[in-house]
C-alpha cells in the first residue's frame, strides 16, 4: 500500500504580514520626474513603453538601469521620449 506524502510549510507571521503588506501597497512603474532634455535611469524593475499615453498599446519594456531620454510632451500621466536599451524606440512610458 502506498501513502501519499504530505508537505506542511510553515511561515512566520511576521512574514506574512509583511509579504500581505508588501502586495497592498505595490504602485505602478514611473518614470523619475520626467524633466524634459534628461535622459532617466530606470530605477523600477521593468517600465512599459507605450506607443500611445494614457494606457496606449504595450510596443516594449525597459529594465531596470535602463534609460529613457524624456523629449515631452507630457500628456496626463505619460511622458513622450526616446526608450534605449530592450525597446530603441521612440514611445510613452508614465510619469512619476
Amino acid at each position: 500500500m502506498h501513502r501519499g506524502l504530505r508537505l506542511v510549510v510553515k511561515i512566520p507571521l511576521i512574514t506574512a504580514l509583511a509579504a500581505v503588506a508588501l502586495v497592498a501597497t505595490a504602485a505602478p512603474a514611473l518614470a523619475a520626474n520626467g524633466t524634459v532634455g534628461e535622459r532617466e535611469t530606470v530605477c523600477a524593475t521593468d517600465l512599459y513603453v507605450r506607443t500611445a499615453p494614457n494606457d496606449g498599446p504595450w510596443m516594449g519594456t525597459l529594465y531596470r538601469n535602463q534609460t529613457f531620454l524624456v523629449k515631452g510632451p507630457k500628456v496626463g500621466n505619460y511622458v513622450y521620449g526616446f526608450a534605449y536599451g530592450h525597446v530603441n524606440a521612440h514611445g510613452w512610458v508614465a510619469d512619476g
